[in-house]
């Protein structure tokens, strides 16, 4: 009787171990623990950049290729630095279709050195993103929500033919990279719908 128990008690122990060894090969981790990875690799990212805290009240922005960052919300999910200001005559208006073309470039894998090539439609009119544009200030339509919210802030400040450069945080970014949390760096270029 008691080499039954010892044998049950055997076959108990190794179950449990490779429970243990099998949880801890788990390497998933929560969506808090992703956040704060995101968080880490941005401020690292950012903490080699030039950052002015607030846009001017005049709204005239630095730019080119040595403007510094301008962080455009309270939370720090979103910086942008003016490549070109486009044409300040030709602003879009709420409802106005924006086409746009861009690359990104994933700062999660620049954080960890991990090769990051920039991706997106801006060099490649054959591109199976197509077409990308936006209804600017209309944040419920899908065709535009798929890209995030931070996609239209520049327009706020910058005409059409405007270019920047984009530091955006998965919460207002492109709705596939949302749940994973993957920051990115965006290079915009903004055109007017011509019909």
């Amino acid at each position: 009787m008691k080499s039954t128990g010892l044998y049950k008690a055997s076959i108990l122990s190794a179950l449990a171990a490779i429970i243990i060894s099998i949880a801890g090969c788990d390497d998933s981790k929560s969506y808090s623990e992703l956040l704060r990875d995101e968080e880490i690799a941005t401020n690292w990212y950012m903490a080699n950049q030039d950052i002015e805290l607030n846009v001017p009240e005049d709204s005239v922005l630095k730019y080119g290729e040595d403007a510094p960052f301008y962080k455009l919300d309270d939370d720090g999910y979103l910086y942008m630095k003016v490549i070109n200001p486009g044409d300040p005559e030709r602003r879009p208006r709420y409802g106005d279709v924006v086409y746009f073309r861009f690359l990104r470039q994933n700062i999660n894998s620049l954080y960890k050195g991990i090769p990051a090539p920039w991706v997106g439609n801006a060099n490649d009119m054959n591109s199976p993103l197509g077409n990308t544009s936006l209804i600017f200030g209309n944040k419920r339509v899908e065709s535009t929500v798929q890209y995030g919210t931070a996609i239209q802030e520049p327009l706020k400040f910058l005409g059409y033919d405007s270019e920047v450069e984009m530091v955006v945080r998965s919460y207002q970014g492109f709705t596939t990279d949302q749940s994973q949390c993957i920051p990115y760096v965006y290079k915009v270029k903004y055109f007017k719908a011509e019909y």
